[in-house]
């Protein structure tokens, strides 16, 4: 599965004083997971680390969009104007993508799969550069999240035909609350988990100090975050989820322009405002996920005008002519309380 979030938030702060402190990792989704957690005696951790594993891997079997055998590929592929029965899972993430959509207007669409494979950004390789206008509105004529029905009581969806569906921006975080969940269930209370750089923290250290993740200022360096000169904030995650989403990483440079990753399904195009990156934290991280991809989209203004009706808690970093800005909503700003930005003087 694609790894679209590409900011990454780390663990700050050693944790050798913490004896009890273990760690659990693996591979998902063309990237890694690990899990840092305080292990009451009774869990086994090599059981544990099996459990989550096969909570990560049921997420992709279900959802990928890079498995020619997943179930949504399935779904891409099926018959026009047939009902199609999907695993709950995967119908969850899909019913709270379209309630998504619905809620923003269609700037954030589980549909834009077409123009994500047009711009050179989806599983089928190809050459990156601008598609034409024509192909553009080919592509945009099989995007519409109103498309798809639901059927909640067979757990089915409508495939009308041609429609395309990319979960890559929610998926991601659905895993990591299914990883939640089962910690929860092994009767672990305290916990960091993080997929690909998305976090979700429960409890505290065993120290006692709060769980510590860095967001990374954008333009740096993969694994530079470890410097405090290349954080720009430091977070504290208590009971909450954090994505970050950026538009640095994943992009191609065409005759002087540069094309991100983040496509706007009402235009079919790449955003070519100044939004280098958002940071949303949530409660769960399938709300924290796709708001960064909708944050993205709509862009800075529009894009903190929602957080502000919807009272999110967003980060945004803006480019202007005299550098990066950081722009908060007020409920990001409540979670920042008194604590400084790293390489702020005492």
């Amino acid at each position: 599965m694609k790894t679209v979030l590409l900011l990454i938030a780390l663990v700050l702060g050693g944790c050798a004083d913490a004896p009890r402190l273990e760690t659990l990792h693996g591979k998902t989704m063309g990237t890694t997971w690990s899990v840092k957690y305080r292990r009451p005696p009774a869990v086994d951790a090599d059981r544990l680390a099996l459990d989550l594993q096969r909570e990560l891997d049921t997420v992709v079997a279900q959802m990928s969009t890079w498995q020619v055998d997943s179930d949504l590929t399935r779904f891409n592929r099926a018959p026009a104007q047939t009902w199609q029965t999907l695993p709950a899972g995967f119908y969850a993430v899909l019913e709270h993508a379209l309630r998504l959509a619905r809620e923003t207007g269609g700037a954030y669409d589980p549909t834009v799969g077409p123009l994500v494979d047009l711009w050179g950004f989806g599983p089928v390789r190809r050459e990156r550069e601008p598609p034409s206008d024509a192909a553009i509105a080919a592509a945009r004529a099989r995007v519409g999240w109103q498309r798809i029905r639901l059927d909640p009581a067979g757990r089915r969806a409508w495939q009308p035909g041609g429609v395309q569906l990319d979960l890559s921006s929610i998926a991601k975080g659905f895993g990591v609350d299914q990883v939640a969940r089962r910690l929860d269930a092994a009767g672990v209370s305290s916990y960091l988990v993080e997929v690909g750089g998305e976090l979700r923290g429960r409890g505290r250290r065993p120290d006692g100090a709060p769980w510590q993740v860095a967001i990374e200022r954008p333009g740096a360096a993969p694994g530079a975050v470890q410097r405090l000169d290349e954080v720009e904030r430091v977070l504290s995650l208590e009971d909450r989820a954090l994505a970050t989403s950026g538009d640095y990483r994943h992009a191609f440079e065409d005759h002087g322009t540069v094309y991100s990753h983040h496509i706007d399904p009402r235009s079919g195009r790449p955003v070519a405002h100044r939004l280098a990156s958002v940071t949303v934290a949530a409660r769960e991280a399938i709300d924290a996920d796709p708001l960064g991809t909708t944050m993205m989209v709509l862009g800075p203004e529009a894009g903190m005008a929602y957080a502000v009706e919807h009272r999110l808690a967003v980060l945004l970093i803006v480019r202007t002519d005299e550098g990066f800005e950081e722009r908060v909503s007020p409920a990001f700003a409540a979670l920042l309380g008194s604590a400084a930005r790293p390489g702020d003087a005492p």
